[in-house]
C-alpha cells in the first residue's frame, strides 16, 4: 500500500514543486489502558540528518484521531515544514483519567510519546514538542500540556471547552437533571462528565486550567500559548474572560479572534497560524 500522498506546493522555475507526506492511520496497543487504540500519523516524507519536530494533535468531542486529517489541510502544512504530526484516539474522555473508564492522560502523555520515539525519528526535547487541538481537544492540550510542563515547549488551544471546569461542573449538579438543560447540551455530554468525574462530579486536581496555570507559573515552566476562538463561537464569551483571568495573573499568552464558529473551517486557520508558530516560520 502506497501511504505517500502529494501536496503540490508553489515554488521557483516552473511554478510548482512536488512534495510528499506520509499517512498512516491505524491501531496502536497501549499497555496503560489495555487495549487497541486508533492513532494517525502525518510526517514529511523527507530524510534529515537531525530529528523532526513532534505535534501531538487533539481531536474533539465527536471526533477520533482522523478528524484533523479528514477536515483540515494538515497534509499540505505538514509537507512544508520538519514535524511530525502525531494524532491519538480519545473518546469523549475530555484527555482525563477517568473514575469510569481509561486513563487518557497517561496515555496521551506518558505511554504515546515513548511508542512514537521507537517508531520514528523525533526529537524528545521540550522545544521540539507541541501539542494542540479543537473544542475539547484544545482544554485537552492545555491539561495535558500543563500537568506535564517538562514535556511540552508548546501549546495550541483552538475553541476549547470547558476552559471553566468548575463552574461547569457546578453548573451540570444544579440543573443537568433538568429536561430543557439536558435538551440543550446533550444527555450523553452529563453521562460523559460523570464517567470522567464520578456521580459526585467532584473535580481531579488537574481539572481546572487557571488553577493548573498558577502553579506552573509558580515552577517557572509555563509553555507558549497559543489561543483561538471564532467570532461567532459560542465559546467566544469564556475565552474572554479566561484571557482577561490570565492577564491579571501576568502569565503570557497570545489569542487570536478568527472569523467563524465551532467548526474546522475556523479550526484549520488556527492550526494553521499555531504550526507557524510552533516552527517559527
Amino acid at each position: 500500500m502506497n501511504n505517500t500522498v502529494p501536496a503540490r506546493i508553489c515554488g521557483p522555475g516552473f511554478g510548482y514543486r512536488e512534495e510528499k507526506i506520509m499517512r498512516l492511520s491505524g491501531s496502536v496497543y497501549s499497555r496503560i489502558m489495555d487495549m487497541d487504540t486508533g492513532l494517525t500519523i502525518v510526517t514529511p516524507n523527507k530524510l534529515r540528518e537531525g530529528r523532526y519536530k513532534v505535534v501531538y494533535l487533539l481531536h474533539g468531542l465527536c471526533g477520533n484521531d482522523r478528524s484533523w486529517l479528514d477536515y483540515s489541510m494538515l497534509p499540505a502544512y505538514a509537507a512544508k515544514g520538519d514535524t511530525v504530526y502525531v494524532m491519538p484516539d480519545a473518546g469523549r474522555s475530555f484527555y482525563s483519567n477517568m473514575k469510569y473508564g481509561f486513563d487518557y492522560q497517561r496515555y496521551v502523555t506518558e505511554e504515546l510519546p515513548v511508542i512514537c520515539r521507537n517508531m520514528f525519528n523525533i526529537s524528545a526535547a521540550r522545544e521540539d514538542t507541541g501539542i494542540m487541538g479543537c473544542s475539547m481537544g484544545g482544554y485537552g492540550a492545555l491539561r495535558c500540556a500543563l500537568t506535564h510542563p517538562d514535556s511540552y515547549g508548546f501549546v495550541g488551544a483552538f475553541s476549547s471547552g470547558p476552559l471553566f471546569a468548575k463552574a461547569g461542573m457546578d453548573e451540570i449538579k444544579k440543573y443537568g437533571d433538568l429536561p430543557d438543560y439536558a435538551e440543550r447540551f446533550g444527555l450523553r455530554l452529563i453521562k460523559d462528565f460523570k464517567a470522567i468525574y464520578g456521580d459526585s462530579l467532584e473535580l481531579t486536581d488537574d481539572a481546572e486550567i487557571l488553577d493548573m496555570l498558577v502553579k506552573v507559573k509558580a515552577e517557572n515552566k509555563l509553555p507558549r500559548i497559543y489561543l483561538t476562538c471564532g467570532k461567532d463561537d459560542t465559546f467566544m464569551k469564556e475565552h474572554e474572560l479566561f484571557t482577561g483571568a490570565l492577564d491579571k495573573m501576568d502569565i503570557p499568552y497570545e489569542f487570536d479572534k478568527l472569523e467563524g464558529a465551532h467548526e474546522f473551517q475556523c479550526f484549520n486557520e488556527a492550526l494553521k497560524r499555531a504550526i507557524a508558530r510552533f516552527e517559527g516560520r
